[in-house]
């Protein structure tokens, strides 16, 4: 069986750029067109409506949605109206946001796994059309139904890394996904933690580039990758064998930059999809054998519609 794959979109993106992408992956054969909301770029509900609105068929994911920046209940109706107009194209993942982006705006909570769960909870309950009441530690909903329950609500996923997280995703979500760099040490690890009963399905983003010199491939994903030795990545680089090596040079390196551009070859093509088309294919394959339910490919490159084509390539 083949694995299903789709793209990130830069959060950067401007307008018209953004709705290029948007079709131009449709167009392409993705499987599914990814978003994110990183601090203080474009919000996730206002990307994921317009990706819908300009495509037909591609599924919409949003990864993540801060469970700190918005009240449930109105994250609900929200993502309910979207599932509504674009029925069974929605995937919704929740997450802790990173954490100095959510301490600078005052919304990190002092227990993030308990808002995680009790929010997870609340989000999939209504979407279902449940009446909830729930006086938790952070979630506080008396009576609250949504008046126009989707036919078809979306999945409810976690984005999550670390092993507590992860265990929170496995009791209240429907899924999980992990951010970049994803191994398949790190897929083995992550399930064993999510420890789910019955089907947990697994979304994993992953730097990519391909080009039909790997040189260059590897040269664009080098600068994806610059962030993985920072110490919120720790959890996906501990189960790999070069873990203490990568350490040790990001210790070396001044800056994320020197050391991104400082990666040996051999860490780059275990940390990211990248080299050739059919070497991109290979790694794909090998990422959903490993426990990858779906790869999202995040494009690396200075042109993102240029790196999106030459991504097009793999599917």
């Amino acid at each position: 069986m083949s694995c299903p794959v789709g793209v990130l979109v830069p959060g950067d993106l401007d307008g018209p750029t953004l709705v290029a992408f948007a079709r131009r992956a449709e167009q392409l054969g993705f499987d599914s067109l990814w978003i994110v909301e990183d601090c203080f770029l474009n919000g996730g509900v206002a990307q994921g409506a317009t990706a819908l609105a300009v495509t037909e068929r591609i599924t919409v994911g949003l990864g993540l949605l801060p469970a700190g920046a918005r009240n449930p209940a109105f994250a609900a109706m929200e993502l309910a109206t979207l599932a509504e107009l674009h029925p069974g194209r929605l995937v919704v993942t929740v997450g802790h946001g990173m954490p100095d982006w959510m301490r600078q705006v005052g919304a990190w909570p002092a227990s993030p796994l308990t808002l995680l769960a009790e929010y997870l909870d609340a989000v999939r309950a209504l979407l279902a059309g449940e009446r909830v009441t729930v006086a938790g530690r952070y979630v506080q909903l008396d009576g609250v139904e949504l008046a126009r329950k989707p036919a078809r609500p979306p999945a409810v996923f976690a984005g999550v890394r670390g092993p507590r997280s992860l265990a929170v995703a496995g009791r209240h979500a429907d899924g999980t996904l992990l951010a970049e760099p994803v191994s398949a040490e790190y897929l083995a690890v992550a399930r064993g933690q999510i420890a789910a009963e019955g089907a947990h399905p697994l979304v994993a983003y992953t730097v990519a580039a391909v080009h039909d010199d790997p040189r260059v491939a590897r040269d664009q994903a080098r600068v994806g990758l610059k962030w993985v030795g920072e110490p919120a990545w720790a959890p996906h680089i501990a189960p790999l064998p070069f873990a203490d090596g990568l350490a040790a040079l990001r210790r070396e390196c001044g800056s994320a930059e020197e050391f991104g551009r400082a990666l040996p070859d051999d860490w780059v093509d275990r940390l990211a999809v990248s080299g050739t088309p059919e070497h991109g294919r290979d790694r794909i394959r090998a990422l959903h054998e490993a426990g990858a339910d779906r790869l999202v490919l995040i494009p690396a490159g200075p042109d993102p519609l240029a790196a999106l084509d030459s991504l097009g390539r793999l599917v």
